[in-house]
């Protein structure tokens, strides 16, 4: 079996020196009880779920200090090597340890416990000691709060909407602690020096999400047991996912329903037509009055999207007048002739009757 941790010497570095006691609340004289008490109170107070999603990172640095400095003062044997350090330190003052002393390299306790747990100065102090106590496991009973829930935003365009299927993106959130289960505890009484007691770790998702048929802006999406792990292995909190649909190439959102171009020859503006188009309900056949005007609104009644109601909306097609891609040679002596006959009135801006 191959031993956990190379001790070496300490370097000569300093790093901020942690007043345990003060951070406790407690005094140097105070008992095991006193302790105890102290940490409840205080770990209740600043557990990260506990508080508001723009408070929760101060909590937790909050909360990390408190569960060291109960896992220092709880334990007797690491409570005496702390006394031993003297009573003449404060809070963040620069503390150079002893040259006689040993410890775990911060490698090795960061590939034994993971980055990001305990301070630098209780590594330096007691990372040799407590890599002989760690086990893994245990139960500690604390208190069982379900996960928060997480509110996140996707936006769709209206068409990617209307197509459904499944999407994916990232999510920055917080797992349970693979170390201690979400608990924050091992060997039922220390504190888990991964997650230092908070019971779970920073963690990248990727979400799958599928878009429901029905998708409407302002639809809120539930996702089960996605949301921030609950305290001490409790349930995990909810996913919740608002839609935001806006506007794309295709169609357009505006006050009164979604709108959409629809292009159509001169011809078919000047002697009317019937055209296929493109709704959010499908595609259906489009009347074109006679001399219908580039620009023109026509509203088709029930065929919009669906909104919050239930209730399909209006679909208005907003005429474009444009030639087609491809003319024959035929079209083109006809535009030509036209043309020429000099006759053609156009309204507006500062076009007058005659030739151009």
């Amino acid at each position: 079996m191959r031993l956990l941790g190379a001790v070496r010497p300490l370097c000569s570095c300093g790093v901020e020196f942690q007043d345990y006691y003060q951070v406790l609340g407690v005094a140097r004289t105070a008992g095991a009880d006193d302790i105890k008490k102290a940490y409840r109170r205080l770990a209740l107070q600043w557990h990260p779920d506990r508080h508001p999603a723009e408070e929760r990172e101060a909590a937790e640095a909050r909360f990390k200090r408190i569960s060291e400095a109960y896992e220092v003062l709880s334990d007797v044997e690491k409570r005496k090597r702390y006394d031993e350090l003297g009573v003449d330190w404060r809070q963040g003052q620069d503390f150079r340890p002893p040259p006689s002393g040993a410890r775990t390299s911060r490698e090795e306790f960061e590939r034994r416990f993971g980055a990001g747990g305990f301070s630098e100065f209780f590594e330096t102090i007691f990372g040799d000691q407590f890599g002989r106590q760690y086990r893994g496991g245990g139960q500690h009973r604390r208190f069982r709060v379900r996960g928060a829930d997480v509110q996140a935003e996707m936006t769709l365009g209206l068409s990617e909407a209307l197509a459904g299927g499944k999407r994916r993106f990232e999510l920055r959130g917080r797992r349970a602690c693979e170390a201690c289960g979400g608990i924050g505890f091992v060997d039922g009484e220390h504190v888990c020096p991964t997650c230092v007691g908070v019971g779970s770790t920073p963690t990248l998702r990727t979400i799958e999400l599928a878009i429901p048929e029905r998708a409407y802006d302002g639809l809120v999406v539930r996702l089960k047991g996605l949301g921030e792990p609950g305290a001490e292995g409790a349930a995990a909190g909810d996913l919740l996912v608002t839609l935001r649909i806006v506007s794309d190439s295709v169609f357009r959102i505006v006050p009164d329903g979604v709108e959409g171009d629809v292009p159509i020859a001169p011809w078919e503006a000047v002697f009317g037509a019937d055209v296929q188009v493109r709704t959010p309900s499908g595609a259906v056949t489009l009347k074109i009055p006679r001399n219908t005007k580039s620009g023109a609104r026509l509203r088709l009644r029930g065929k919009g999207p669906i909104d919050a109601s239930g209730e399909r909306g209006d679909f208005f097609a907003v005429v474009r007048v444009a030639l087609p891609g491809e003319l024959t040679t035929r079209q083109l002596e006809l535009l030509r002739e036209l043309g020429t006959a000099g006759a053609a009135t156009v309204e507006g801006g500062v076009r007058v009757r005659g030739r151009t």
